[in-house]
């Protein structure tokens, strides 16, 4: 089985990433984020575990694709988890991915991609970081075992400093619970970054039976917009399509007052963007 595919083998009809390869030095992650989807078709997702021969695999498959189109490192099971300290399979990734002058673009919540900056500003890399808000708290609820959101501040304002670009998901948008994001946008724009990518939150049953438990108050207020109003779009429960247009409108005219080109994602409202992508692979250096 290839280690390295397209993205979107599902051929969402909501996905509107550029052409790109999809993947992952790990299987599960430790993260352990109330809103993950990945949980929901990947079994033991919240015990992670190394891909069996990764390197080897992903050796062999290079050999095998268009090196003119991205990869994207990773889109679920994040390639800077905790096992990552230790064993450091995500860095010996990068170091055949350079050696093939791989474009590459790097998708995290930890600042731990920081101990690689050496190898990262010698490549066409640029690093997606995902911050869903800057209240201590709620992050701590929301993404129990990720860094908290100053540690990925610091890290992207590192990042920017070494010479990567950097965008930002603001991803997922919970209403009542994180959509306040004027002085996170206002943070992101002071420290040089360039692209924010968002999207609403999206329901599949296990991360709705997380989010009810750790978020009573919130989620008895959003079965009504999630289950009556809103609708379903392949596997997920969407909020209804005006409150999700304003929420990322909202978005969208908070990062245009402050010059950092946006995108949606999964969304719908490709009307919305200001970006030559929505996933900031544009970013990735030619050379």
């Amino acid at each position: 089985m290839r280690i390295i595919q397209l993205f979107d083998p599902w051929k969402g009809k909501l996905c509107t990433c550029p052409p790109k390869y999809s993947f992952s030095p790990y299987t599960g992650c430790s993260h352990s984020c109330v809103y993950c989807y990945a949980s929901s078709y990947i079994p033991h997702f919240f015990k992670p575990r190394v891909k069996r021969d990764v390197l080897k695999r992903l050796i062999h498959d290079i050999s095998t694709i268009d090196v003119s189109i991205p990869v994207s490192m990773s889109n679920s099971s994040d390639p800077y988890q905790h096992l990552e300290k230790r064993l450091k399979i995500t860095r010996s990734c990068l170091k055949v991915f350079k050696r093939a002058k791989i474009k590459l673009l790097v998708v995290t919540k930890s600042d731990l991609v920081l101990r690689d900056v050496d190898i990262l500003k010698t490549m066409n890399a640029s690093v997606s970081i995902t911050i869903t808000t800057l209240n201590r708290s709620i992050a701590k609820l929301l993404e129990p075992h990720a860094p908290e959101p100053a540690k990925r501040i610091k890290a992207a304002k590192n990042l920017i400093s070494n010479g990567i670009p950097v965008s930002v998901r603001i991803d997922p948008i919970i209403p009542g619970l994180n959509d306040d994001v004027e002085e996170l946008i206002k943070t992101l724009a002071d420290i040089g970054v360039q692209h924010i990518v968002s999207s609403t939150y999206k329901v599949r049953p296990d991360n709705w039976k997380r989010f009810s438990i750790r978020f009573p108050s919130i989620s008895k207020n959003l079965q009504k917009l999630y289950f009556d109003e809103g609708e379903q779009i392949s596997n997920y429960r969407y909020l209804p399509t005006k409150l999700r247009f304003e929420l990322m409108k909202k978005i969208r005219d908070i990062c245009d007052s402050y010059g950092i080109s946006f995108a949606t994602c999964r969304e719908g409202f490709t009307h919305l963007h200001t970006s030559k992508t929505c996933d900031g692979s544009h970013l990735i250096p030619d050379e």
